[in-house]
């Protein structure tokens, strides 16, 4: 058979050249890992990935906890990772997790198999619209062509895989589409390397980041050094340079940090001498939050998770600067009088060095004022952890403080342990990595989110997630056994959806369990050892600490799980937050 321009067969020769063509240019353009689930459809872009040398194939038997799979290995690489499956409802399985990753800015290449042509809308099995079907949640959707081996097409297959991987990559960071229809046969025929006479290295993409405008950086650098009562807010924000850059501009302008865990600013070597860690408890007490009014923010990255934050910065308007490389308009709050696109870590430096020339420190005793303050709530918040003998969710993150070694990744589960994760985790000089699903702020997929962590990095990695996140993703436990990964879970079981016993239906307990607390009854064991995990339960805090030590020390999966009762997890929390409010009276009626 040939083709209307009668040169080429279209058949199993073409179709190998057009799939090698197309993971090798994947290949070239940055992509290392592909993450696939098993179809028939799928099988050319498969079976191409797996014989190509610079790619590894995670395969995996759910396509939505491959997808996260995906999510949490790009995130743990910060490099692009492409999903694959076959046609039909796997490809809309993928959703939830290329939603997670638009919002997130994570770079996935998402392949898609499907129906020639003439098969669709004809009521073909297997076969449904997957044009466009991940909508406005994709920075980039192209369509290809069916497989033919003209040169024209295979350069423009090459194309389309570096634009895709170049797509993804650029700032901000994202999931773009790939549709590959496919006719029968499925099964190619590869060509001889090179398959389409392409000089080596194929296409290449670059961007440059946004340079900070020096004129700009020069009149805000005047307008920052009238203004003593300042702070930097970073909230959620993958820029691993940013923490010593935020530090300088901190030491320069004499402004307090308010560090999200997730920001990567609050633990690690670098100066964290002006590093709030307990921001949260000062910002409860309203009296205290109104004597530390600012009168400029100046903020890097998505909202902070604490929401006495968020309340703070909308209860004291002022000028509030947010700085976004991605060029997004990072303002749920509607409080933000400046946007700035610009790399956030080429602005701090340049604003830190302009402040400089300058005089410098404008705020220092202000600062020293927040200082003082975070250091007293800290030390309240340890006494009265260290006093609760049973089991406490917010405990756990404390002492994952003293446990996790240097280079260690956390992966907190959304809902209560990411907020916990803010309130409890203290600053310290190890470099630990905090990761979370905070683009959707979802609670499924975790499981496989942080496994896929877990094969992007030979770090010990420690995941805190609650149980019904926990039972949402339980097949995504089958990728520690399958492909020999190292985690531990740390599993907080409070028999249903406890952050729900924080909100305002929790006051009428009449349909309270059945609409808001949910409880499932679950008993974890038999399915984590299903999958081959070693599962632990708590029993006291130093058998919870040796079981943490052993789990991080020893290879495959454990997790141990910490049975805690919704009621008094609240009365805990709450009464976590009256210590600190009481340290911080006492020491506002001893300073006057």
């Amino acid at each position: 058979m040939t083709t209307a321009a009668g040169n080429a067969t279209v058949g199993p020769r073409a179709l190998g050249s057009f799939v090698a063509a197309l993971v090798d240019e994947l290949a070239r353009a940055g992509i290392r890992h592909v993450c696939a689930c098993p179809g028939s459809r799928s099988t050319p872009l498969v079976l191409a990935a797996a014989r190509h040398p610079a790619v590894r194939l995670w395969m995996h038997l759910d396509e939505r906890s491959a997808a996260f799979f995906g999510l949490g290995l790009a995130k743990a690489r910060r490099e692009p990772v492409a999903l694959l499956c076959t046609s039909g409802t796997a490809a809309a399985n993928f959703l939830p997790a290329v939603v997670e990753a638009f919002h997130a800015r994570v770079p996935l290449v998402v392949l898609t198999a499907d129906r020639p042509h003439e098969l669709r809308d004809r009521g073909a099995p297997q076969t449904i619209d997957q044009l466009r079907l991940y909508g406005t949640h994709v920075k980039w959707f192209a369509d290809l062509p069916e497989p033919d081996d003209q040169p024209i097409l295979l350069r423009y297959v090459r194309s389309v895989a570096s634009r895709a991987v170049a797509a993804a990559r650029a700032c901000p960071a994202g999931p773009v589409h790939l549709n590959c229809p496919f006719r029968e046969p499925l099964a190619p025929i590869w060509p001889s390397d090179p398959p389409d006479g392409l000089p080596s290295g194929g296409f290449t993409t670059a961007e440059a980041p946004r340079v900070p405008d020096p004129t700009a950086v020069e009149a805000l650098a005047r307008d920052l050094a009238a203004a003593p009562r300042g702070l930097i807010v970073c909230g959620p924000l993958d820029a691993p340079a940013l923490a010593p850059a935020a530090a300088e501009l901190a030491a320069a302008l004499g402004y307090p940090i308010l560090a999200d865990p997730l920001s990567g600013v609050r633990c690690g070597p670098h100066d964290r001498s002006l590093v709030l860690d307990c921001y949260d408890a000062l910002l409860r007490q309203p009296a205290l939050a109104e004597r530390l009014a600012p009168e400029v923010v100046i903020r890097f990255g998505a909202l902070p998770t604490a929401k006495s934050v968020a309340l703070f910065l909308q209860a004291h308007p002022c000028r509030q600067i947010v700085v976004d490389s991605g060029g997004g308009w990072n303002d749920p709050l509607l409080t933000a009088t400046d946007v700035l696109h610009a790399d956030e870590v080429a602005l701090c430096r340049a604003l830190a060095r302009a402040v400089r020339a300058r005089g410098g420190e404008p705020g220092a005793e202000w600062a020293q004022t927040w200082c003082a303050a975070d250091r007293c709530a800290r030390r309240a918040l340890d006494t009265c952890l260290a006093g609760i003998a049973e089991p406490f969710e917010g405990k756990v993150f404390s002492e994952l403080a003293a446990l996790l070694p240097d280079r260690a990744v956390l992966y907190a589960g959304n809902s209560m342990p990411v907020r916990d994760l803010d309130s409890f985790f203290p600053g310290s000089a190890r470099q630990v990595r905090f990761l979370a699903n905070r683009g959707a702020n979802g609670i499924d997929g975790v499981v496989s989110s942080a496994l896929g962590a877990s094969a992007g990095t030979t770090d010990p990695v420690v995941l805190v997630i609650g149980d019904l996140s926990f039972y949402h993703d339980l097949n995504g436990l089958l990728a520690a056994r399958l492909h020999g990964l190292r985690a531990t879970i740390i599993l907080l079981n409070n028999d249903g959806g406890g952050i729900f016993s924080f909100l305002p239906p929790a006051g009428d307990p009449s349909d309270f369990e059945r609409l808001f607390g949910t409880p499932h009854g679950l008993d974890f064991r038999p399915a984590v050892e299903m999958y081959g995990g070693h599962y632990v339960r708590f029993t006291t805090w130093e058998a919870f600490r040796e079981s943490v030590r052993t789990a991080l020390a020893g290879p495959g999966l454990t997790v141990i799980e910490v049975p805690t009762d919704r009621a008094r997890n609240v009365a805990l929390h709450r009464a976590a937050w009256q210590a600190a409010a009481a340290a911080l009276d006492a020491r506002a009626a001893q300073t006057g």
